[in-house]
């Protein structure tokens, strides 16, 4: 398979789409307005990297393009992995939403329309439109369809839902509402809007692909992160914004084979997308360790203890959540339709293993370069006439220039002590609920309760009830963060 080029991915943003950037207002063409041009330009090189020789080992195997994999495999599993890990570590995991995590939606739809047991030409369509994504590298990003605030407040709750079906016609249906936060909506070309959207199509759930550029759909990203303009100073931050958003669809039409009935649930969509984003996570957190190995040896601290216990505190952080992410991938799921899932119970505990350790990790390496951390010079100050002798004298030495360790510190500040790692750090404990969804999902995915349990009872010398503990699985959940709109007279 042939992959899309950077420049022709570039060229298809230029496409009419209405998008406004909080605090900036419209942007005429996202790959030239300062808020979205360097998350263009990344884009653009995800795609190139694929025609990069030096690439091809980790991007391309005997089925093609390994991003675009279908899993049938535990070695399918595997393969993919380490193209992910290896694309993710590129922008130290904060580019969650790329080409490929666009595939792995396409693959979530076809599942669920299969899970949901709908009709041929609803598993058709959805395997049509993932074989499209695959072969043109289409840029599809993921909304869950929540209602924005606003809705969820309203007196009625019949209308607090996000979206609803308008119209019909042989064409498709006429969908009209909004949507809240999803990620990358300025630069994907298709926005998948889950069943959390609360449409209804004949008594089930629908969903929906919507193109970025639809008339009637209006794009709103939150305010680009704070970061200094000088890249030297601002090495992540300056390049790798997503920029999440909402969806705002005025009477927008959805042609009958981008409109999928699934169950109300969105987590069969999300299965292979939990793994993906597990492993952006993993590559934040080595990225982190990498910082913290470079930053030990750029200071002369490699062999002082203290900080050694620092680094094998990363280390052993990084080394859990891997060997979840191995564990996934060999002991995998096979879901009814015959693909190849990473096994949820591992990912589970991976992402709670990750969750509950990013706030130390990032404590610790703001304190391995200890005050040089705060007052790194930048290029500029290094190349001022009054500055740079005395720069040199304070930040030379032990085989670094004042400029390469300056540059070094300042990576490690923009990595833990940027708008951007605040925006990630936020995002990422919201968006799919946290600890305390991925404990639910643990709960749920779970398969030796009463195994674990009836093993141990068989060794005690004496007859025992059977244990049965499926309620613990079976229970519902608690509802996530509801909403109660204020009684009247209320405040």
């Amino acid at each position: 398979m042939s992959m899309r080029t950077g420049a022709d991915y570039r060229n298809s943003l230029r496409d009419g789409r209405r998008v406004f950037v909080l605090g900036e207002g419209q942007v005429d063409d996202v790959t030239r307005h300062p808020a979205t041009a360097a998350m263009v330009d990344d884009y653009v090189a995800w795609y190139d990297r694929h025609d990069d020789p030096a690439w091809k080992e980790t991007l391309f195997g005997p089925g093609g393009a390994i991003d675009y994999l279908v899993p049938r495999t535990s070695d399918d599993l595997v393969r993919m992995g380490k193209c992910f890990s290896a694309t993710t570590f590129l922008s130290a995991g904060n580019v969650t939403h790329t080409p490929a995590y666009g595939h792995l939606i396409a693959l979530g739809i076809l599942h669920a329309v299969n899970a949901h047991q709908g009709s041929p030409d609803q598993a058709a369509n959805a395997e049509a439109y993932r074989a499209e994504i695959a072969r043109t590298g289409r840029f599809l990003t993921f909304a869950a369809g929540a209602a924005p605030i606003g809705y969820r407040l309203r007196e009625d709750p019949t209308d607090r839902v996000a979206l609803r079906i308008v119209g019909r016609s042989e064409t498709g249906v006429v969908v009209r509402g909004k949507i809240g936060m999803h990620t990358s909506p300025a630069f994907a070309e298709d926005v998948y809007i889950g069943a959390i959207n609360g449409a209804v199509l004949d008594g089930q759930r629908a969903t929906f692909v919507v193109p970025v550029n639809a008339e009637g759909v209006t794009v709103i990203c939150r305010k680009r992160s704070a970061r200094d303009p000088n890249p030297f100073t601002s090495p992540l931050s300056s390049r790798f914004d997503e920029l999440d958003g909402q969806m705002w669809l005025d009477d927008v039409v959805v042609p009958w084979n981008r409109v999928f009935v699934t169950d109300p649930s969105p987590e069969p969509i999300a299965r292979w997308l939990f793994w993906h984003q597990l492993y952006c996570w993993l590559s934040k957190a080595e990225f982190t360790l990498g910082l913290g190995l470079a930053c030990a040896h750029a200071m002369g601290l490699s062999r002082h203890e203290a900080t050694i216990d620092y680094l094998l505190d990363l280390i052993t952080d990084v080394q859990t959540v891997r060997a979840c992410q191995t564990a996934a991938e060999r002991d995998p799921e096979m879901t009814v339709d015959g693909y190849c899932s990473p096994n949820h119970s591992h990912l589970a505990a991976g992402s709670i293993a990750m969750l509950k350790a990013r706030r130390r990790m990032a404590e610790i390496l703001r304190i391995l370069p200890g005050s040089s951390l705060v007052v790194a010079p930048s290029d500029k100050d290094l190349e001022d006439a009054a500055l740079a002798a005395g720069l040199e004298e304070s930040f030379a030495g032990g085989g670094y220039t004042a400029r390469q360790r300056a540059a070094l510190l300042q990576m490690a500040w923009d990595h833990v002590g940027s708008a951007l790692d605040q925006r990630e750090h936020v995002f990422e404990l919201h968006a799919n609920g946290g600890e305390v969804s991925w404990r639910g999902r643990l709960r749920k995915s779970f398969d030796r309760y009463n195994v674990l349990a009836n093993a141990v009872l068989q060794r005690l010398d004496l007859p025992m009830p059977a244990v049965n503990l499926d309620s613990i699985r079976d229970a519902p959940l608690a509802a996530r963060r509801p909403v109660t709109p204020p009684r009247p007279g209320e405040r």
